[in-house]
């Protein structure tokens, strides 16, 4: 029985097994569906089918940056922090990292397809290896990638957060000094979370969102002093102002006080540490990944885990 590249599809798609594999199982069966499933699990390779329905919310988070400049980070999760500290799973995750930064997928899926360094086998095919070995689901959750200007990167605990700040630097600066400054605009972007780079990087519609909330509050507060309606609606409108300098403060790293210098926001902190170098430093963009960030963890109680599995 003949089979087509859809066949091929629907296989993986059904076991989680690479292309390769499942062209060989369909070879070997003469195109029947079940059998070529039947032959991926006596191989072994389909029992990762099951693993693939786990949630994997620990992990790592890698970064590099190649002799040429380029940069990437990337988040690959696992079940279990202890699985996650397992050497195959961290070289696994770190050789993703460098794929990215060599190839430049656009999507997780095109990664997926991409050849795996110092081997013959798709990334794919690699992370399937990867499950069975370790016994655990493993997922590339998503990467970043950044091919000009300067790019520093920094992994804090571990793994579990990782940034990288992208900045356009004029010539002849102190490299080591706008290395250092980039350091510490990533530490900073790691322990205060900004979402923004700045305030005209956030949207419209949630700038307006939030104006609305605040005027609404300020209103209300000014209610008490029994002030004419148009008063009222003035000095609500500078408490407005106000409020929404913290608003970008808390979401906008150019707009944050400096760790390090909180009398100075960040952005003016870097005209300054710039002036002193004598050239122009920009942050052009910044990256953040939070291990498991947003993944719904299972919250099993151990005992009945444990009670279960001796029934």
């Amino acid at each position: 029985m003949a089979f087509t590249a859809k066949d091929v599809q629907t296989l993986r798609e059904m076991t989680g097994v690479g292309m390769m594999d499942c062209k060989k199982a369909l070879t070997a069966s003469d195109g029947d569906m079940d059998k070529a499933v039947e032959f991926l699990r006596e191989k072994g390779l389909a029992a990762s089918q099951k693993k693939a329905s786990r949630i994997a919310a620990e992990g790592i988070v890698c970064a590099c940056v190649l002799d040429n400049g380029v940069a990437a980070m990337a988040e690959v999760n696992i079940e279990t922090d202890f699985a996650a500290k397992n050497p195959d799973f961290q070289k696994f995750a770190e050789d993703i990292t460098k794929v990215v930064a060599e190839k430049n997928p656009s999507t997780v899926e095109e990664l997926m397809e991409m050849n795996y360094p110092g081997t013959n086998n798709t990334v794919a095919e690699i992370r399937q290896e990867r499950v069975l070995v370790i016994g655990e689901n493993i997922q590339i959750r998503r990467f970043a990638r950044f091919d000009s200007g300067l790019t520093v990167p920094y992994i804090h605990m571990g793994g579990k957060i990782g940034v990288l700040i992208n900045m356009e630097v004029s010539d002849g600066l102190d490299k080591e000094k706008v290395i250092e400054l980039g350091k510490d605009l990533a530490m900073q972007t790691a322990a205060m979370r900004p979402i923004y780079l700045d305030s005209s990087s956030v949207d419209a519609d949630e700038i307006a969102k939030e104006e609305s909330i605040q005027l609404a509050k300020a209103m209300e507060e000014n209610k008490a002093k029994n002030l004419p309606e148009d008063k009222a609606m003035q000095i609500a409108k500078n408490m407005v102002k106000g409020r929404m300098n913290k608003f970008f403060e808390e979401i906008c790293l150019m707009n944050q006080p400096f760790v390090k210098e909180n009398k100075l926001s960040v952005e003016k902190y870097i005209g300054q540490v710039a002036k002193e170098l004598g050239g122009d430093i920009k942050v052009k963009a910044f990256v953040r990944f939070e291990r498991g960030e947003g993944i719904e963890k299972k919250s099993d109680n151990f005992a009945d885990e444990v009670a279960s599995m001796i029934k």
